[in-house]
């Protein structure tokens, strides 16, 4: 998948989910057999490997969560048994929290394990829930990538040296590293600028006309799902902020637009988008 289509809150998510899988090597319980005392009938210094239900109810229950999570950003629209695969992996994540905290209060002596499987768990779950919420969250994990130094083939005009995702600023008007709000009048090469502002705006709200539309690179403000060209209901993929996207083709209010990855789609809401 796109690392640049995860967010912030998948970068806890799989954070948490590491954290919890190296706690499950560490100790369960801090007892300690006492000098003299036949301690054969005791688990001493035992792991989550050493006990099933602890081991899947916590440690794999979470780790299992947080993969069908990054999971439902790389396929959004999953679904298993009417499900979301997003909505299944917060359940896991709160059941693994909840496990583990009945655990812990279970065990008198709770080792590095169960402690810092507790505190994995709990980050994991929170994140989990407060993602969909919480716009801190929501950002983009990386930035928009920047163009490569050589060997990208150009695509729809795309200057020579730029990699896919980074729009060729020469195309359209502007200055490069400025991007153009969506509908804004597009110059075309060798036109005088006098030229370009006397130009007719009828079209700035609606896009070009399907017959005139030229290719042009843009970025959503904020993560929005790209549904299928032939008008099925679910999201194909979504579309993340900081990631340029190449818009092939007009199609009515909406946009053709296609991914990294090659996959095209209809985005509906071209709410302020930025053009490249």
């Amino acid at each position: 998948m796109n690392i640049r289509s995860l967010s912030r809150g998948d970068g806890v998510v799989i954070g948490a989910a590491v954290v919890l899988f190296i706690a499950s090597f560490l100790d369960l319980s801090g007892f300690d057999c006492p000098s003299g005392v036949d301690c054969s009938g005791f688990s001493v210094n035992a792991n989550a490997w050493d006990s099933l239900s602890v081991l899947m109810g916590i440690y794999v229950a979470g780790i299992i969560g947080a993969a069908l999570l990054i999971v439902s950003r790389a396929m959004p629209g999953r679904k298993i048994a009417g499900f979301e695969l997003g909505q299944f992996g917060a359940a896991f994540t709160v059941f693994s929290l909840w496990t583990a905290f009945w655990t812990i209060i279970d065990v008198p002596d709770a080792g590095a394990g169960l402690i810092l499987g507790l505190l994995a768990a709990l980050v994991l779950a929170g994140a989990a829930v407060a993602t969909p919420l919480v716009p801190a969250l929501k950002a983009p994990l990386m930035g928009a990538p920047r163009p490569a130094a050589q060997g990208v083939q150009a695509a729809y005009g795309q200057q020579p040296g730029q990699g896919y995702g980074y729009p060729g600023q020469q195309q359209f008007g502007g200055q490069p590293g400025q991007p153009q709000p969506y509908g804004a009048q597009q110059a075309q090469p060798g036109q005088p600028e006098q030229h370009q502002a006397a130009a007719p705006q009828a079209h700035q709200d609606g896009g070009a006309p399907a017959g005139d539309f030229t290719p042009f690179w843009f970025a959503v403000p904020v993560a929005r799902p790209l549904f299928g060209e032939d008008g099925a209901s679910g999201p194909i993929a979504e579309l993340a902020p900081g990631t340029w996207y190449l818009a092939v083709e007009q199609r009515g209010p909406g946009l053709i637009a296609q991914t990294q990855d090659g996959r095209r789609g209809l985005l509906q809401d071209t709410t302020g988008i930025q053009r490249g």
